[in-house]
């Protein structure tokens, strides 16, 4: 679910906003460390409800996208979250951190497109030391092309790659 739904946000609305998406991420986490202090929502590992904000926000950013359940059910996307949380139920999964990843998605989805679309102000702008962070570590900046030597990996020495060298046919 992360690569398929999180690799779609980051190449459609978040194409070129890396930071956007990193700082989606710390307020997602934040938000279910928070939620989960409330004792009624207490969940010790946060790993599915930070998967079901990622699948809430994707549902919202494409609404209208096709999904097949299981090859069952056919639905559209927006649906998507409900949906695999009834599946959790009816498989006899806990329903409370399927909630706190809904609860976790609206609250950004809300502050961030609806309140804005509603004449509010955006909330949850990006951070300043978000964008820093990432201008500093380049994440998600293509690499600048510095002639045949960069379209030819084997030229290029130093270039971090792991196991370069020859390869060997085995059994022939």
């Amino acid at each position: 679910m992360i690569v398929r739904y999180g690799v779609q946000l980051e190449k459609g609305p978040f194409d070129r906003r890396t930071a956007d998406f990193l700082w989606m991420m710390i307020f997602g986490a934040f938000a279910l460390l928070v939620l989960s202090a409330i004792p009624i929502f207490w969940s010790p590992f946060l790993a599915v409800p930070l998967v079901f904000m990622l699948l809430y926000v994707w549902s919202r950013e494409f609404p209208n996208a096709q999904i097949n359940i299981y090859g069952l059910v056919a639905l559209k996307a927006f649906y998507l979250p409900w949906a695999m949380l009834a599946l959790d139920v009816i498989f006899g999964s806990p329903l409370i951190p399927d909630l706190l990843g809904i609860i976790a998605g609206h609250l950004y989805y809300f502050f961030t497109v609806l309140h804005p679309l509603a004449g509010g102000k955006n909330i949850l702008k990006t951070p300043m030391w978000v964008h820093k962070l990432i201008a500093r570590w380049r994440i998600g900046v293509q690499p600048i092309s510095r002639g045949p030597a960069a379209n030819n990996p084997q030229q290029e020495r130093g270039s971090g790659a792991a196991f370069r060298g020859r390869s060997y046919r085995l059994g022939g």
